[in-house]
Formats: C-alpha cells, sequence, structure tokens
C-alpha cells in the first residue's frame, strides 16, 4: 500500500488539494458579492480550463453545423441536378414536338392545295435493300389505300404505294430502279420520264437531244398517266450531257424530297397506271 501511495503520490496530492480547494470554494460562497482572495485564485486557475472547454464546445458544434449544411447542400444539389435533368428533357420534346408541327403543317399546306382527297400517314420503317427501294407507312386497306395510289410529302414526289395490308402499306420511291414518273422540265416544257438510278438519284429519260434543259431546272408531274396530279414537284436537274451520238440526252436529277429523313406523308386517294 505504501509503494501505491509513494508511485502515485504526485497526482494523489494534486487530487486531494483540487478537493480541497473546490470543497472551500463552494463555503465560500454565501458571500455572492465579493469575490476573496482565495476565490479569484482558484477562478484563475480554472480559468484556462473553461476557455478550453468553451473552444472545444464551440470548436464541436461548429462541426455539427457545418456537417449539417453540407448535407443539406447535397440534397440541394442532387434536387437540383434532378431538375435540370428534367428540364433538359422537356426542352427536347419540345423542340420536337416543334419541328413536327412545323413538318404537319407544311403537309396540311399542301393537302389544301390538291384537289383530291388524301390520306396523311407516318414513315415506320423502310427497306434499303440493292434490288428496292422501299417506305413502310402505318396506313393500309382500312383507310382505303389501294395499290398504285402516290404518295407525295410537303416538298415534292416520294413514290406509290406498291403493297397494302390491313394496317400498314409499302411505298416504291422514286429512286428505285422498278420506278417511273411522266414529268415535264417546268421553265422550258421539255418532256421525259423520270427513272429511280439508285444512290438517291434520279435520272429524266427519253428527253431528246434538241430539247431545252439545264442544270438548275425544276422537274414536275405532266399529269400524263393519271396517277400524279400535274404540277407536282420531282426535282433539280444536276447534270445535263449531250452525246455526239444518239437522239436523247443525258440528264440526272436530284429529287426535291430527301428519303432518307422523310417522316410523314400524304398518300393521294386515287389510283390509276402511268
Amino acid at each position: 500500500m505504501l509503494e501505491l501511495i509513494k508511485r502515485y503520490r504526485f497526482p494523489i496530492i494534486t487530487g486531494v488539494a483540487l478537493v480541497v480547494a473546490l470543497a472551500f470554494y463552494s463555503l465560500n460562497l454565501r458571500d455572492r458579492d465579493h469575490a476573496n482572495a482565495f476565490e479569484r485564485t482558484v477562478m484563475d486557475i480554472f480559468a484556462p480550463v473553461h476557455n478550453v472547454g468553451e473552444r472545444i464546445g464551440a470548436a464541436v458544434g461548429g462541426v455539427w453545423s457545418d456537417y449539417v449544411d453540407l448535407v443539406d447542400v447535397r440534397r440541394e444539389n442532387k434536387q437540383l441536378r434532378q431538375s435540370v435533368k428534367l428540364l433538359n428533357v422537356r426542352i427536347l420534346e419540345g423542340r420536337e414536338t416543334a419541328q413536327e408541327n412545323s413538318r404537319l403543317r407544311a403537309l396540311l399546306d399542301l393537302k389544301g392545295t390538291l384537289r383530291t382527297s388524301s390520306v396523311a400517314a407516318a414513315v415506320i420503317g423502310e427497306d434499303s435493300s440493292p434490288w428496292f427501294k422501299t417506305l413502310v407507312i402505318n396506313r393500309g386497306a382500312v383507310d382505303g389505300l389501294q395499290e398504285g395510289m402516290p404518295v407525295v410529302a410537303a416538298s415534292g414526289v416520294v413514290g406509290q404505294v406498291v403493297k397494302v395490308a390491313s394496317g400498314s402499306a409499302r411505298v416504291l420511291l422514286l429512286t428505285d430502279h422498278a420506278s417511273g414518273i411522266a414529268a415535264v422540265v417546268q421553265r422550258s416544257r421539255a418532256r421525259g420520264v423520270v427513272k429511280g438510278k439508285g444512290g438517291g438519284l434520279c435520272s429524266l429519260e427519253f428527253s431528246l437531244r434538241e430539247e431545252d434543259v439545264k442544270v438548275g431546272d425544276t422537274l414536275v408531274t405532266s399529269g400524263m398517266g393519271g396517277i400524279f396530279p400535274k404540277g407536282l414537284v420531282i426535282g433539280e436537274v444536276s447534270m445535263v450531257k449531250k452525246g455526239e451520238y444518239g437522239i436523247f440526252q443525258t440528264i440526272d436529277v436530284k429529287p426535291a424530297v430527301n428519303m432518307a429523313k422523310l417522316e410523314e406523308v400524304l398518300v393521294l386517294m386515287q389510283n390509276g397506271h402511268d
């Protein structure tokens, strides 16, 4: 026991002294108006401890406050990111709707200029095989479609209906090798037949060498054959070549309609054969 007291005599003495001092300090608290020398001494001794405690408390409180603020900021950032994503989606949807409305207005304007009834259809598929260039539309026999009906877009001729199912139909594009449409040069009234040649291009066949055809001329349907109404835009002459021999000239035509970007069409409710 004595060895233990000797070993820890300084902590024991210090503790006893603190206890005695605190007890004496408590007994002297009766006179609250004035602090004696002993009270002032005790206050001076424990003042740094109190200051350290206050600083630690303030630091802990500040860390907790910063943590709470950080959690709130993260939550707000997450909410803001979700809001931004939602707004971006709505902006894209709005742009798509605006573009669709613009296309449909142009198609409606064309519909108003036609003398024959028509049915609007959306492009739902395509076939770009080496042998055929066709599109699939979402209108069919239940809508009154028949084989041979002409198909147009706001910017010009698309092709003809070649196969009809109950709720869909296949359209042979004017750029297909099997397609042929009677045409006339709008400026000079030179005649010919626009044939598909693949690669998104056409040619004006059976145009005599002496016919006045120039690059940049617009080709329109002639109305002959009874399929396409007269005056629909087919395309623009992109190349004219007159050989030394033969009675015809070689003429390339760029279609007015970009078939690769076609989304809506009008099917003219008339039937016939070129």
